[in-house]
């Protein structure tokens, strides 16, 4: 049976991992993309512990990753409920006009 290489998900992940970092700091004014590219560089992290906790044999890089989706789940819900009555209160979700709230 043919298996797939270790080196072959850390590329993977790699590129997940850029690609979010990329969305980050190309995209700054999109509060929803920047929590995208959150989560995908999330993704990536679960990755590399899934296939190294596969490649070692240890079960903790799963139980991590586990963890890791929870906290990344919470995080989407809390972030895109603040987002929602942020909105409701100035109709408008960019960056910039965020730091305005500072009271």
């Amino acid at each position: 049976m043919y298996q797939i290489q270790q080196h072959y998900f850390t590329t993977l992940a790699t590129i997940l991992f850029c690609i979010g970092v990329g969305g980050i700091f190309l995209n700054r004014k999109n509060i929803i993309s920047i929590l995208m590219s959150i989560e995908l560089m999330l993704l990536a992290v679960n990755i590399n512990f899934v296939s190294f906790s596969v490649y070692l044999h240890d079960l903790l890089g799963q139980i991590f990753a586990i963890f890791v989706l929870t906290v990344a789940g919470a995080e989407a819900a809390i972030g895109l409920a603040i987002l929602v009555v942020y909105f409701n209160n100035r109709k408008n979700i960019e960056l910039e006009n965020i730091s305005s709230m500072k009271g």
